[in-house]
């Protein structure tokens, strides 16, 4: 099978990230992560170079002048972008790369590889609940910080329509599982389901937003 890029995209605390290393963990002949440059600051435990490069606004920009990034985008005031040469490098050693990236990132990475060579995913927590937790357990969020990813979540979850596939990341054996079958089959047709299950996280986060702002 030839090489795609797989585009996991979701809500901040969404589990897009833990997917994408589950993946490449069980499956390391199959799937290479792709390693984003970001300008926010390291979270307790992150490693530059393993799970972003840590960039100055300075330096994002200058590599952002000199065509360095496939897509890039600002999400909660900091920016983030795919480096061209990542993906490069793991398509070129054979392997599936998983880009763990913003919606409005997924719309740029399409246009450069537009379906079959790549496949979008939008992943989906199991609730509201669920998501204001583990945002929480980061203890990286103040409490307008928190409103302000709620908001965010809800404009992304609108666009969830726009994926080839959606997943529930309740149990992640399950989410990964799943993703791994849509890179195998990914003419898989979608659930209506999905999109009344968008709709129902949608009130439910605008009513944890408003508990909260």
């Amino acid at each position: 099978m030839k090489p795609v890029v797989v585009v996991l995209a979701a809500p901040s605390g969404g589990g897009k990230t833990t997917i994408a290393r589950a993946l490449v963990a069980r499956w390391p002949e199959r799937y290479g992560f792709s390693v984003s440059g970001t300008t926010r600051p390291p979270r307790p435990g992150e490693r530059d170079g393993e799970d972003y490069f840590f960039l100055s606004k300075d330096e994002f920009h200058r590599r952002q002048a000199g065509g360095e990034f496939l897509e890039w985008a600002e999400y909660a005031g900091e920016l983030y972008g795919t480096l061209k040469a990542e993906v490069d490098r793991v398509l070129a050693a054979g392997r599936h790369v998983l880009l763990d990236i913003e919606v409005q990132g997924a719309r740029q990475v399409r246009k450069r590889y537009p379906p079959p060579a790549s496949h979008a995913v939008f992943i989906l927590p199991p609730s509201a609940g669920e998501l204001l937790r583990r945002l929480e357990g980061r203890r990286t969020e103040s409490r307008s910080e928190m409103a302000k990813r709620l908001k965010t979540a809800v404009r992304e979850l609108r666009q969830a329509e726009e994926f080839d596939h959606v997943i529930v990341n309740d149990d992640l054996e399950a989410a990964v599982t799943a993703v791994h079958g849509i890179v195998e089959a990914p003419d898989a047709a979608r659930s209506a389901a999905d999109t009344e299950r968008i709709k129902a996280l949608i009130a439910e986060l605008t009513q944890k937003t408003k508990e909260i702002s």
